[in-house]
């Protein structure tokens, strides 16, 4: 899944009413629920879970996904839930992350969640993520951790798009008025046949320094 292209994912988000849970990610929630709102960026966005609970909760919330069918089901889901007149607090975006920049926008709130690639091209991601943040704005990465192989349960069985935090946090390095305030691997309950298990999923927060 990690290696599809744009066509594959249209085909199938176009195969399911709905892919991804219609809520938030659990650790996205639990980290940001807090925050001021301000402007969010969500990169990968998929069916932009993450970036309409945002916007739900007074963020400006741009979600960019190189599926256009995945766009297209933001949009009316963002309608449907946030009414006409909120929905203009919704932005979506068809671009592949793997090319698209901010261009000059500050963002309080970067969210790259769960999207699995190279080690190459996931520095990129991770760098122009970086550089989007406004001062005082908190970058949010979370993907499988390496370690899920062997030690949790689910997503990509492919290692060489797995990262690891001191991975990330390699991406990261050298940027600019950057902080890194968390690198681990954090436990999530999964309910499978077998009953609940804990897939293993790796975590970096950082933040830009103000000033």
């Amino acid at each position: 899944m990690a290696t599809m292209d744009s066509r594959g994912w249209d085909d199938r988000y176009a195969a399911s009413e709905l892919i991804w849970s219609a809520g938030p990610n659990a650790t996205v929630a639990e980290l940001t629920a807090d925050l001021p709102p301000g402007r969010a960026l969500d990169l990968a966005a998929g069916e932009g879970r993450n970036a309409i609970w945002l916007a739900e909760r007074g963020w400006d919330a741009t979600a960019v996904d190189f599926s256009s069918v995945a766009m297209e089901r933001a949009r009316r889901i963002g309608t449907e839930r946030l009414g006409a007149a909120a929905a203009g607090r919704l932005t979506t975006v068809a671009a592949d992350v793997l090319e698209w920049a901010a261009s000059g926008t500050a963002y309080d709130l970067v969210l790259v969640i769960f999207l699995h690639l190279t080690a190459a091209q996931r520095r990129g991601v991770h760098r122009r993520a970086a550089d989007a943040l406004a001062p005082g704005g908190m970058l949010l990465v979370l993907a499988h951790d390496r370690s899920n192989l062997d030690g949790g349960v689910g997503g990509p069985q492919d290692p060489a798009i797995l990262p690891t935090p001191e991975e990330i946090v390699g991406d990261l390095a050298g940027i600019p008025g950057l902080l890194v305030d968390r690198s681990e691997v954090i436990l999530r309950p999964v309910v499978t046949d077998d009953g609940e298990r804990m897939a293993r999923d790796c975590l970096v927060v950082a933040h830009r320094r103000r000033g």
